[in-house]
C-alpha cells in the first residue's frame, strides 16, 4: 500500500509543475511577445527612416553620448548586459527591470543614427528582464526564478525573429556549454510559441530566406562543407576576439565613457564614409540576404568585425548576433567561390556555423537553419554546426557562458570562456 501511495504522487507532482509552468510560461510569452514585437517595429521603424535619411548616422557621436549617460545614471545597479542575464540563470544574481526600457531605448537610438549592432542580444536582456521580474511578483523561489529568466530570453528572441525552436533550445543551451537546462524546456517552448504567435498578429514576419538550390549530400559536397565549417569556426573567434580586444583598449585608452562614446561614433561616420556606402550600418539584413542570393563583396566579412567591434566597444547597444550572421554569410560566399560550392549555399552555411562558433550553442544552430532555410540540406547545416562548435574552442561573445563540459575530451571541465 505504502508502494502504490508514491507512485501516485510522483505523477501528480509532475501535473502540479506541468500546471504552474504553462500559467507562467503563458503571461511570460505574452509579456515577451508584446514587448519583442514593438521592439521588433521600433527597430523597423528607425531603420527605414535612417536608410531613407542616411545624413542621421552624423548624429552618432550625439547618440553615444545620450547612451552613454543613460548608463551612467544607473552605474550603482552594476552591470546592465547579457551577461547580467545569464548570471541569473546560475546564482542568485537578480535582475533590475530597469534593464527592458534601458536596452530598448538603447538599442532604438543605436540603429537609428546606425551603429553597427543586431537585436538578438537585446532581445535576451528584454525577454530576462521581463521574465525574472514577472517571476518576482508571482513569488517564485530562487530557483524557479532561474528558470523564468530563461524562459524570458526564449520569449523576446521568438517574437524578434520568428523562430519559436531555435529560441527555446537557445535559452537552455547559452548558460552553459555542453550543459543544457532541459527544466526550462516546457515553459521556454510554450512562451516563444505564444510570443512568436503574438509577433503575427502584429504584422511581423519570421525571418525565412529561399535557398536558390539545394545541394545532394556528395562526397565531394561533405569534404567542401567540413572545410568551410572549419574556417568558420576560425572566422568566429575572429570575430569574438575582435570585438573583446577592442573593448580592452577603447576602454584602457578612453577610460571617460562619454567620450568613448562620442569618439567611437566619429569612427563609425569616417569608416561609413570611407566605404562608400551605408551596407554596414544597423543590422544589415539586406546584406545578408543578397549574400544568401550569392552576391556579396569580397572584404564586406571583415568590415562588419571592424565596423561592430568598435560599435560595441563605444558602448553602443543592440547584440552581436545579427551581425555576426552578416560575418557569416558575406564570408561563406567569399569562401564558397573559392571551395567551389555555390556562393549562396556556403552564404547559408557560413550564417549558421559562425553563429554556432560565437554563441558555442550546436543544437540551437541546427534548429536555426531547419527554421531559417527549410529542411532539404539539414545534413549539411548539422554537420557545419558540430564543426564550427568544436573549432571556435573556448571563444565566445559572453564572458559569463562557462564550458562545462570539454568540446574535445569525455569530461567535465568548468572553464572560463575566452
Amino acid at each position: 500500500m505504502q508502494t502504490i501511495k508514491v507512485d501516485l504522487k510522483a505523477p501528480i507532482e509532475y501535473i502540479k509543475a506541468f500546471l504552474k509552468w504553462v500559467f507562467i510560461a503563458l503571461i511570460v510569452g505574452i509579456a515577451g511577445g508584446v514587448a519583442g514585437s514593438l521592439f521588433h517595429i521600433a527597430i523597423d521603424i528607425v531603420t527605414e527612416y535612417r536608410t531613407e535619411n542616411t545624413w542621421v548616422i552624423y548624429l552618432l557621436p550625439l547618440g553615444g553620448l545620450l547612451i552613454a549617460g543613460l548608463y551612467a545614471c544607473l552605474k550603482r545597479l552594476g552591470a546592465l548586459d547579457t551577461n547580467r542575464i545569464l548570471k541569473a540563470v546560475k546564482t542568485e544574481s537578480n535582475v533590475p527591470f530597469v534593464i527592458a526600457p534601458l536596452i530598448f531605448v538603447s538599442t532604438v537610438i543605436t540603429h537609428l543614427v546606425g551603429g553597427s549592432a543586431g537585436r538578438e542580444g537585446a532581445a535576451l536582456q528584454l525577454g530576462g528582464s521581463i521574465g525574472y521580474n514577472l517571476g518576482k511578483i508571482l513569488r517564485l523561489n530562487k530557483k524557479d526564478l532561474h528558470i523564468v529568466v530563461m524562459t524570458g530570453m526564449s520569449a523576446v528572441f521568438a517574437a524578434l525573429f520568428g523562430t519559436p525552436l531555435t529560441a527555446a533550445i537557445f535559452a537552455l543551451e547559452v548558460v552553459s556549454v555542453g550543459v543544457k537546462y532541459y527544466s526550462g524546456l516546457v515553459p521556454c517552448m510554450i512562451a516563444a510559441i505564444v510570443s512568436s504567435q503574438l509577433a503575427i498578429l502584429f504584422g511581423l514576419h519570421p525571418v525565412h530566406f529561399d535557398l536558390v538550390q539545394n545541394f545532394p549530400l556528395s562526397s565531394a559536397m561533405f569534404v567542401k562543407v567540413m572545410i568551410l565549417s572549419l574556417l568558420c569556426g576560425l572566422v568566429s573567434i575572429l570575430f569574438c576576439v575582435a570585438i573583446k580586444k577592442c573593448e580592452h583598449y577603447m576602454s584602457k585608452l578612453i577610460p571617460n565613457s562619454y567620450l568613448r562614446g562620442a569618439i567611437g561614433g566619429v569612427l563609425i561616420i569616417g569608416l561609413t564614409l570611407l566605404s562608400g556606402g551605408y551596407d554596414y550600418n544597423g543590422a544589415g539584413m539586406d546584406i545578408i540576404g543578397d549574400a544568401i542570393c550569392g552576391l556579396a563583396r569580397p572584404e564586406a566579412f571583415m568590415i562588419k568585425i571592424i565596423f561592430t567591434a568598435i560599435t560595441i566597444s563605444a558602448g553602443f547597444k543592440g547584440g552581436e548576433i545579427v551581425p555576426a550572421f552578416f560575418v557569416g554569410s558575406t564570408f561563406g560566399c567569399l569562401a564558397g567561390a573559392i571551395l567551389g560550392m555555390d556562393p549562396g549555399f556556403a552564404a547559408a552555411i557560413g550564417f549558421v556555423a559562425v553563429f554556432c562558433g560565437v554563441v558555442n550553442c550546436p543544437i540551437a544552430s541546427i534548429i536555426l537553419a531547419l527554421e531559417v532555410f527549410g529542411a532539404d540540406s539539414i545534413l549539411m547545416f548539422a554537420l557545419a554546426s558540430s564543426i564550427s562548435y568544436m573549432m571556435s574552442g573556448r571563444f565566445s561573445l559572453y564572458k559569463e557562458q562557462r564550458i562545462i563540459y570539454s568540446k574535445i575530451e569525455d569530461r567535465f571541465t568548468d572553464e572560463e570562456t575566452i
